[in-house]
């Protein structure tokens, strides 16, 4: 039975009694289960008069019992010991032998920011001088703001207010991998017009980029060149018009128009640009390497090439990279190597009969990414094997194309994965 002896709400420690002993009570950390877990320790009447009435040194004692609650981890007890050796330091001895206790041992700055307490100070080794300017009342977003200011420090990074001032206009100046987002009343209103001048600049070189969808990786997935594309555009002009902007602020900016244009792509279904351009009458059928089949015809809800994109979409995975385009009226058909950057050409040179097997010609060629398999499913869909000349060479025999292949990677400074036909995508036409 615990009866709350002294509080000041929230997650400050507070003194309770217990068993007829005074303890202070506080959470921190967590268990297995992710729940809080609590610690008590014994504390003195004379502790009990101080954290009553100086905040400050509450505070401070606080600050120096996390690392100890840590410590226990999700089961461990609590080193009482440890613990109360703490108190009379910190509660009841002078503040320049505060300040030194604390150049001792390990303490959470993030608490005292929270609660007020002054950053120079702090900064300077001052701490029981810093805690004057405490509060009760926390302020989450100083401390992370004053954590991600000291991580750039550490990494030799000072920003200007105007740096500062995007940061915070992205959203980014706390937690750089936060996805950006567009926050006017988060800059300083005198900042602001600055602010704006830099991101116009961003979006006028960035003006006729997109970032297309990539299925290959998933349904949502989007293309990394486009994105590395319009993130070096945007770079280079911020970095160009406003050269005194530190790294972090040009970073943010780019990751905003990218991530922008990225989630612009996510809704939008990937087509060729003439979804009405199809053979007509033309019915061809998907397959993946697991043998899943789809049939597309005239007159369908999508075009063939947006119904085969969201085909791959769905169906992608890391063991699933080989589709096929199959047009078995015309015995042709194409077939995708995602796994490799190719793809091969199918067409049918002679019908079987008479029990013979048909005879079929087999062509590789080299995928420069995801803007070069659009263009070939987009050509197989409107003109069939014979309009895919141009977007060769296309090589029949097998180890002229890795050859091909492998100097490419080399070219890339990839490693070469060993090329293998998927037997499995091989049907009615020879696909």
């Amino acid at each position: 039975m615990k009866d709350i002896v002294f509080t000041r709400g929230g997650w400050i420690p507070s003194v309770v009694r217990q068993d007829g002993e005074l303890r202070l009570l506080l959470g921190a950390g967590a268990d297995a289960t992710h729940s809080p877990r609590t610690f008590t320790f014994p504390v003195r009447e004379d502790h009990l008069a101080v954290i009553r009435e100086d905040l400050g040194r509450h505070l401070l004692l606080w600050s120096a019992v996390i690392p100890l609650c840590d410590a226990a981890g999700t089961r461990g007890p609590l080193d009482e010991s440890a613990a109360v050796a703490l108190l009379d330091p910190i509660l009841l001895s002078p503040p320049a032998d505060v300040d030194a206790l604390f150049r001792r041992i390990p303490w959470v700055r993030g608490t005292l920011v929270a609660h007020g307490a002054d950053i120079e100070m702090l900064d300077g080794g001052r701490v029981h001088a810093a805690t004057r300017t405490a509060t009760e009342t926390p302020d989450r977003k100083r401390a992370q703001d004053d954590a991600a200011r000291r991580r750039r420090a550490a990494r030799g990074v000072t920003l200007s207010p105007l740096d500062a001032a995007i940061l915070r206009y992205t959203g980014q100046y706390a937690h750089g991998a936060t996805i950006p987002k567009r926050l006017p009343d988060a800059v300083d209103p005198v900042l602001l017009p600055e602010v704006m001048r830099v991101l116009a600049t961003a979006e006028q070189a960035c003006a006729g980029l997109s970032i297309g969808r990539d299925p290959r990786q998933g349904k949502r997935a989007t293309d990394k060149r486009d994105w590395k594309r319009m993130e070096a555009a945007v770079g280079g002009a911020v970095r160009g018009v406003h050269p005194g902007l530190a790294d972090d602020a040009v970073r943010t900016v780019s990751f905003l128009m990218c991530s922008e244009a990225a989630d612009r792509a996510r809704d939008t279904l990937l087509d060729d640009g003439n979804a009405t351009g199809e053979r007509a009458g033309t019915v061809l059928s998907f397959t993946d390497d697991k043998k899943t089949e789809k049939t597309w015809r005239p007159g369908s809800r999508l075009s063939a090439t947006a119904e085969f994109w969201e085909f791959v979409g769905d169906r992608s995975a890391t063991d699933n990279k080989v589709f096929t385009i199959e047009d078995e009226e015309r015995g042709e058909g194409i077939q995708v190597h995602f796994y490799a950057d190719s793809a091969a050409r199918i067409t049918t040179v002679r019908e079987g009969t008479d029990g013979s097997d048909p005879e079929y010609r087999v062509e590789y060629a080299l995928i420069d990414g995801m803007s070069g398999y659009r263009g070939l499913v987009g050509a197989f869909v409107r003109g069939g094997c014979a309009a895919l000349d141009g977007l060769g060479p296309w090589m029949s025999d097998n180890e002229e194309f890795e050859r091909a292949r492998q100097r490419r990677d080399a070219a890339r400074g990839t490693g070469g994965t060993t090329f293998v036909p998927s037997a499995a995508c091989y049907g009615r036409s020879g696909v």
